[in-house]
């Protein structure tokens, strides 16, 4: 008889794909149809990007959305929530009210941050003791300037007048005016970042974010010099990690006082994940690609790493996964399955990824050691 195994199964989403939730019951689904005697515990995840909102409000009994419309990275409104918790903090998610999945075409120099700015706002008109600002997914590099904005920031260039929107402005940043931002609630305000980038240079927001925001080398060069100038007007060391997530925008809101946190571990504890999978023998984790960045602090490399301190067998899934970035930590996976290549490439992947989900953990839960 096969031993009876506690399996948490952690992932994060599937950015554009599935749900964090959506791909823990695929995962579940595909694992219990071989091993039915198994307990499964599911336990969607999020690292401060699309999703955190999801995962708090799944993990936190009694946790509220609060509407707000807000103007969208290209001005359009957007319909959209910030949830309030039972001990008054407030999340409030970048990618529901800046994000990039709400802008089409991409807009590289015009996309700004001013919704995320308002719903902050909307959440302090509230009253709330403490915030949680999830950064990732951002549509925008204009270093937080938007958000600030919203909050009461002025951002001026030499002549005393206000600077375009979005990252084309930053060129003609010459002044920063933080003195009408609200005083910060009483618990903080705490950035949730997936990333640890530098502000500035070939690591920072420009550089390797801007081509997935639409920026081409031209537009990179000129986001990073634009950025650059408004570090010369703010009171923070563009080198701090983190400061360059979400185009900048975690710069920004550490000028008004708020602190870096590793979101998936941030999310994590709110939803009891350490406790959980120190009672497991087996951690399923993943998302929607496993890449160099990952191991910096994305839910996969976190997940890894409880499950070695609990010493239960930490397996990964994810659509699609850089050899080169599993070689350079070895043993941080027990197991690892890519849906491309049980698909047999991205585009079949990406058409039923449920379907695919549900494979790999068959594919896991028949390896030899648990047969």
């Amino acid at each position: 008889m096969p031993t009876v195994e506690r399996v948490v199964i952690a992932p994060d989403s599937f950015k554009g794909t599935a749900t964090a939730l959506d791909v823990a019951r695929a995962l579940a689904a595909g694992w219990a149809s071989v091993r039915p005697d198994d307990e499964l515990l599911l336990m969607p995840m999020a690292d401060g990007g699309e999703g955190t909102l999801d995962a708090f409000e799944l993990a936190v009994p009694g946790a509220r959305r609060m509407p707000v419309t807000v103007a969208g990275p290209d001005d359009h409104p957007v319909d959209t929530t910030w949830l309030l918790l039972p001990d008054g903090t407030g999340v409030v998610e970048l990618a529901c009210t800046s994000g990039i999945t709400l802008l089409y075409p991409l807009q590289p120099l015009a996309a700004h941050s001013i919704g995320f700015g308002e719903a902050i706002a909307a959440a302090l008109r509230h009253g709330v003791s403490r915030l949680y600002l999830a950064v990732g997914g951002s549509s925008s590099t204009d270093g937080g300037t938007g958000a600030l904005t919203a909050l009461g920031a002025s951002f001026t260039d030499a002549a005393g007048r206000a600077v375009h929107t979005g990252g084309r402005g930053l060129a003609d940043v010459a002044a920063a005016d933080l003195s009408s931002l609200p005083v910060l609630p009483d618990g903080g305000v705490l950035i949730l970042g997936d990333v640890t980038n530098p502000l500035l240079g070939p690591s920072g927001a420009a550089a390797v974010f801007g081509p997935q925001k639409g920026a081409d080398q031209a537009q990179i060069a000129q986001l990073d010099a634009g950025l650059a100038r408004l570090a010369g007007v703010l009171p923070m060391d563009p080198l701090t990690p983190g400061a360059g997530a979400a185009g900048g925008t975690a710069f920004g809101l550490l000028a008004w006082g708020a602190r870096i946190l590793a979101g998936s571990a941030a999310v994590g504890e709110a939803l009891g994940v350490p406790a959980a999978v120190a009672g497991a023998s087996v951690v399923i984790t993943g998302e929607g690609r496993y890449d160099a960045q990952s191991a910096a602090g994305k839910v996969p490399s976190y997940l890894a790493a409880l499950s070695k301190e609990a010493g239960a067998r930490a397996l990964l899934v994810a659509g699609a996964i850089d050899a080169d970035a599993l070689a350079d930590h070895p043993g941080q996976f027990d197991a690892a399955v890519a849906l491309t290549a049980l698909a047999g490439g991205g585009a079949a992947a990406m058409a039923d990824p449920l379907r695919w989900l549900q494979l790999a953990a068959i594919r896991l839960a028949t390896a030899p050691q648990y047969t």
